[in-house]
C-alpha cells in the first residue's frame, strides 16, 4: 500500500509542478505581449525619466499614457502574485486545501485516462 500511496504523491508532485510552470508561462506571455507593448509606448517617457528623473514626470507619463499603464500594472501585478504564491509555498508549503484540491484533480486525471490532456505529464 505505500508503494502505491508514493506513487500518487509522485502524481501529485508532478501536476504541482506543472501548475509552477503554467503560471510561469503566463508570465513570460504576458510580459512579451502587453509588457513589450506598454514600454514601446512609454519610451518617450522612459526616455525622459532618464534625462530627468522627477515623480511628476512618472506621473505625468503613466497619467496620459493610460492603456500602457495598465498594460505594464498587470504584467508587475501578475508577476508579483506568483512570484509571493510561489514563496509561500517554498516557505511554509503547501497549504492543505492546495493539496486536497491537486490530489483530487489527479485523481479526476486517472479516472478520465490517456484521453485528458494531463495525462501523459503526470505518469
Amino acid at each position: 500500500m505505500s508503494k502505491l500511496k508514493s506513487d500518487f504523491q509522485s502524481k501529485v508532485a508532478k501536476l504541482y509542478r506543472l501548475t509552477v510552470y503554467g503560471r510561469w508561462l503566463f508570465i513570460l506571455f504576458n510580459w512579451l505581449t502587453f509588457g513589450v507593448y506598454a514600454l514601446w509606448n512609454l519610451r518617450e517617457e522612459i526616455a525622459l525619466w532618464f534625462d530627468y528623473f522627477t515623480w511628476a514626470a512618472v506621473y505625468y507619463g503613466f497619467h496620459f499614457n493610460f492603456v500602457p499603464t495598465l498594460c505594464l500594472a498587470f504584467c508587475v501585478g501578475t508577476t508579483v502574485s506568483v512570484l509571493v504564491w510561489q514563496s509561500r509555498n517554498l516557505l511554509w508549503g503547501l497549504p492543505a486545501q492546495e493539496q486536497r484540491q491537486l490530489e483530487k484533480q489527479v485523481k479526476k486525471i486517472l479516472k478520465q485516462g490517456a484521453t485528458h490532456p494531463l495525462w501523459k505529464w503526470i505518469q
